[in-house]
């Protein structure tokens, strides 16, 4: 998928690694040779002494609301696009989706809560507002993810009381972004996360690994771009191919290498909040331990109506959700036990 491996010896690779590891900088060149080599496990280790350094071990729980599958897009490897017929299709109302809120923070403690969504036109800014605010009552952060908005429309969500906004770019490479969105703007893509850093909000983007064309020249530059413009938040999950999408004959991403971006990831950006993606642990059944052992520092449990999680089909493989939010919290507070880590009774904030 990246191309062939440079003849790079492994201790110059080992040198590249203690750069980053004590503040330095690397060359997009540099980057791309430990994207493509094969030292995996120095990248993790380094990658998981920084994390404890700089965020600790604490797990931050991020409740995830997947509110409506309706988007207006369409991205050619997601099965929310428009042109997709085949999928049922659901909306949840302000009541239902104050309801799941609630529930995430009185009954399982959660300090922050996500709401995403595909670009669903239905939802009008005051209604989105009139949501944020009343979920802000519950003295909890709130995360959107709700696409392309107008500066204006950034600006009434944050008065309202949104903390935090998640907006993945998937590809900073222009050519690459406008194959995978056709009729969508790389320029206009960029100039909604400048907006949402200069209006306050706690921003995120990131990496979609394995996408057709992909380089590993392309994934370097993802990684500069993100530290250039300073994300707080970092998303970073393989590609794997949905039915029904232009991109469903193609080959997914590879695990290792979603990896070793996760790593590069915090060890550019130390202290940064880095989830271990809800798709890293569908296209792994260790996805998220191995994800928490090479950097990352947050998991979005899905506390959403349970008999919708599966119809939010962005990829197939999502029945796992579907699990009750008992379960999904007795798996992770496992999976912390076992990697002698804390689940974090905090907002989680960038530190």
């Amino acid at each position: 998928m990246l191309g062939s491996k440079d003849d790079v010896s492994l201790s110059k690779l080992e040198e590249y690694i203690d750069i980053l590891e004590n503040g330095g900088k690397l060359e997009r060149d540099e980057l791309e040779e430990l994207l493509v080599s094969d030292a995996h496990i120095p990248i993790y280790r380094a990658a998981d002494r920084v994390r404890r350094k700089c965020v600790g071990d604490d797990i931050h729980l991020r409740g995830l609301i997947e509110f409506s599958s309706y988007c207006c897009r369409t991205c050619t490897y997601c099965g929310l696009r428009a042109p997709n017929i085949k999928i049922k299709r659901y909306r949840l109302d302000k009541d239902e989706i104050f309801q799941c809120a609630q529930n995430a923070v009185q009954h399982y403690r959660l300090r922050t809560i996500v709401l995403q969504s595909g670009e669903d036109r239905e939802f009008r800014i005051n209604d989105l507002c009139k949501i944020v605010d009343k979920i802000k009552k519950l003295d909890v952060a709130v995360t959107l993810s709700i696409g392309e908005l107008p500066r204006e429309e950034y600006a009434e969500l944050k008065k309202a009381g949104a903390d935090r906004f998640l907006l993945r770019i998937e590809t900073t490479n222009r050519e690459l972004y406008e194959r995978c969105h056709p009729g969508m703007s790389h320029g206009n893509r960029i100039r909604c996360l400048y907006d949402l850093k200069e209006l306050g909000y706690e921003t995120g983007t990131g990496s979609l690994v394995g996408i057709p064309g992909q380089t590993a020249k392309m994934l370097a530059d993802d990684l500069l771009f993100f530290k250039k413009i300073d994300v707080d938040m970092l998303g970073i999950g393989p590609f794997i191919p949905c039915p029904d999408t232009p991109f469903e004959g193609n080959a997914g991403g590879e695990i290792d290498i979603v990896l070793k971006m996760v790593a590069l990831a915090r060890l550019l950006m130390p202290d940064i909040n880095i989830p271990a993606t809800t798709a890293l642990g569908v296209k792994d059944g260790d996805g998220h331990k191995k994800g928490l052992s090479c950097g990352a520092n947050v998991i979005m449990p899905n506390v959403g109506p349970r008999e919708y999680k599966t119809l939010y089909a962005i990829y197939p493989g999502k029945g796992g959700e579907a699990a009750g939010i008992d379960n999904q919290i007795t798996r992770i507070q496992t999976l912390a036990s076992q990697l002698g880590r804390n689940i974090s009774e905090d907002y989680g904030f960038r530190r």
